[in-house]
């Protein structure tokens, strides 16, 4: 996908410190976003209803502020995984390979307890989380980029529509409706973000970038995953790009790794938030929403999770893409 960009190469071949490597995650977030848009100017999907499941057309809730309208240099962004869907996006999917036979339960049962390991400790092995993501993308190494797209695909068929928030999906409608420019930002591969923003209406999706040559996974990514400070930096590249006034922008997360990114912009919001960023908000004044209807939603640590999200992704397709081979 980024192949030809000569100095994004140069930085990947070379060891950075973690700034670094989040600030090359942000710019190829951002550069894949915007190729994506001169390779689509016209939105693919039909624009975006705002019903629900139910049919009914969500209302954003009282007290938010109203995006001014047809402001070319305002736009708003939005985290995935609890903001917008219930649980992990890569959840979905693993849960879509089993079902299709891809993946195995002994796989979806490795899955789950990593999950519980994060959730009853709450702190994260990062040697274990580098290990994994590099193995996993080792295996994926070498595998048409079409084979995951065409995956993700039929796995979020149903799945974003069954698992929306319906008072977020409201707020993106507002923006939508504004004629503001509205983007996913989540540390899920970039091939799953692109089609939950699709199916949503979404103008675009930041999401981590693996790196790709001639079609085919080169077994990297491009700088690290898209989480913490590194969304901060793809939100802040795109809006250079796009010439966005960040002062006029919104963005949406339920999670304490992202207030780097809600810190950019003008106008913060907290959703369906955990401890940390509740406290945060209240102590900084930002709105905050819940639409969990007094039940906490499902937590999944980050980056554990986001290490997961790409290299689930990976292996799950890596896995299905092996037995397919063998069937045939």
């Amino acid at each position: 996908m980024l192949g030809d960009m000569a100095v994004l190469r140069r930085l990947t071949q070379a060891k950075r410190s973690s700034s670094e490597r989040s600030a090359l995650a942000g710019e190829a977030a951002a550069e894949a976003a915007e190729a994506a848009l001169r390779a689509a100017p016209e939105p693919a999907a039909a624009p975006a209803t705002g019903k629900t499941g139910t049919g009914r057309t969500p209302k954003a809730p009282a007290g938010n502020h109203t995006p001014d309208r047809d402001d070319p240099h305002a736009a708003a962004f939005f985290d995935c995984d609890n903001t917008i869907l219930r649980g992990a996006a890569i959840f979905y999917l693993g849960v879509g390979l089993y079902r299709h036979g891809f993946l195995t339960r002994r796989d979806i049962a490795r899955f789950a307890w990593q999950q519980a390991v994060f959730r009853v400790h709450g702190t994260e092995d990062p040697d274990h989380i580098s290990d994994a993501r590099n193995t996993a993308l080792g295996i994926v190494a070498g595998k048409r980029t079409a084979d995951l797209e065409a995956i993700c695909e039929e796995v979020f068929e149903h799945v974003v529509a069954d698992k929306i928030w319906p008072g977020t999906r409201a707020l993106v409608q507002m923006h939508l409706d504004a004629g503001q420019r509205v983007w996913l930002v989540t540390a899920a591969p970039l091939e799953v973000a692109r089609i939950i923003a699709r199916r949503l209406g979404m103008t675009g999706a930041l999401g981590t970038v693996a790196e790709a040559r001639d079609g085919h996974y080169t077994g990297r990514l491009v700088g690290d995953l898209l989480h913490g400070p590194a969304k901060a930096a793809a939100v802040g590249a795109l809006a250079r790009r796009e010439r966005l006034d960040l002062d006029r922008c919104a963005a949406y997360s339920d999670s304490a790794n992202d207030i780097p990114m809600l810190s950019l912009v003008g106008h913060p919001y907290v959703v369906n938030p955990d401890g940390a960023l509740r406290r945060h908000a209240r102590a900084q004044g930002w709105r905050v929403r819940d639409f969990r209807t007094g039940r906490k939603a499902a937590r999944v640590g980050l980056p554990a999770a986001a290490a997961l999200g790409v290299l689930a992704g990976a292996t799950a397709a890596a896995v299905a893409l092996q037995r397919r081979h063998r069937r045939a």
